[in-house]
């Protein structure tokens, strides 16, 4: 017997659940997007299919980015009745309100998992500790290396710039940083990366860094203002790919043309940042990491049947990212670009079923490989 898919309004978002078997085990992912987001949409389409793979009965809520409301659910899902609870629930540390969601979780005794981004400030770490200790629910989690991204997308910028001969009179490429938001994990590491490339450029100044909370129209707004103040600048780096969007319209609109007489980096799979890449008005490009959350049901899954994944670490950073190159950019828009990944087989992942594997990979790259091999 197979339980519908169904579309219902709830407080937060949208809620989904895809076909499971009565019984089967249960997940419920507290996305932190909005649910018309492409990029947390992508991420819960391919969820969807890891959870089709592995018999997994997946309840996903979109947040909407109202961070508050992360804990109101918490509260909500902790009141359910014994029978209507997940067996697991997953969260994103974004706007470092994860602490507080697991607490409540914890004390209603709902295991946890952290996908996308756990913990990194001290203060923070101080209070929750590492997985199974003082919240004896938190069973670990598995982020994407984000400073990878910041990192590739930074040095093909820089790189870009050299090759465009734009430095400024004092012999240095000047560059503007459009971040995230001040409290993210996600947004802290990409920084990190992006700082990282330029320390190794030696030639290259930050003239002013930004946050822009992953938003399109607020990035669009601020960089009015920045051109103004760096009327010089000829290199914008943005932690997403809706914000560089941002930046690049407002460069528009003062007469610009991106890819000619300013170069804009992005993060993530959009087709919008797709078309921008092949068009040039993008000049790099990084993402993959879309699929942490597919890899988070791997794991849950080989913890539920049995395969404990603490022999690797309880709390899993690992590379996703790639900086796409035409061909990866027109292969994953053939393979993926109505945002279907049915060609996707994560049994193939599992450790339970695939006794073989002794450590998960979990690279973008051999996504795209594997979709190949089945198309």
């Amino acid at each position: 017997m197979w339980i519908c898919r169904v579309i219902l309004s709830l407080l937060a978002g949208c809620f989904l659940l895809v076909p499971a078997t009565v019984m089967a085990m249960a997940v419920t992912f507290l996305n932190p997007g909005k649910s018309d987001e492409i990029y947390w949409a992508t991420a819960s389409n391919c969820m969807m299919t890891a959870a089709r793979n592995l018999g997994v009965q997946l309840e996903i809520i979109y947040v909407e980015r109202d961070h508050l409301k992360t804990l109101e659910l918490a509260r909500q899902i902790a009141a359910r009745p014994l029978h209507s609870r997940p067996d697991y629930v997953i969260l994103s540390n974004d706007y470092a309100v994860g602490a507080e969601a697991m607490r409540i979780l914890d004390g209603a005794h709902i295991k946890t998992f952290f996908a996308y981004s756990g913990f990194s400030d001290a203060g923070e770490r101080e209070k929750v500790g590492i997985p199974r200790q003082i919240y004896k629910g938190w069973l670990g989690g598995l982020e994407p290396h984000a400073e990878d991204a910041g990192y590739l997308t930074a040095r093909a910028l820089i790189q870009r710039g050299r090759a465009e001969k734009l430095m400024h009179s004092d012999g240095k490429l000047h560059m503007l940083a459009i971040a995230g938001d001040r409290s993210t994990t996600t947004s802290y590491k990409r920084n990190e990366g992006m700082r990282r490339a330029v320390a190794e450029a030696k030639n290259v100044v930050i003239d002013q860094v930004i946050y822009g909370d992953w938003n399109r129209a607020k990035a669009q707004e601020q960089s009015v203002w920045l051109y103004q103040r760096y009327p010089h600048t000829r290199l914008v780096w943005a932690g997403n790919d809706l914000m560089a969007f941002g930046a690049m319209e407002s460069w528009r609109a003062r007469g610009g043309k991106p890819g000619r007489d300013a170069y804009f980096s992005g993060i993530n799979t959009s087709s919008e940042a797709f078309t921008a890449l092949e068009s040039g008005s993008l000049s790099a490009l990084a993402g993959g990491h879309f699929i942490t959350g597919a890899f988070s049901l791997v794991m849950l899954y080989d913890y539920h049947h049995g395969r404990d994944f603490a022999d690797e670490g309880l709390e899993l950073d690992r590379s996703m990212f790639i900086l796409f190159t035409p061909e990866e950019t027109r292969r994953f828009q053939h393979l993926f670009g109505a945002q279907n990944f049915d060609r996707l087989d994560f049994r193939k992942f599992s450790k339970v079923l695939n006794p073989a594997i002794k450590k998960y990979d979990f690279s973008f790259r051999q996504i795209l490989n594997q979709a190949d091999l089945r198309k």
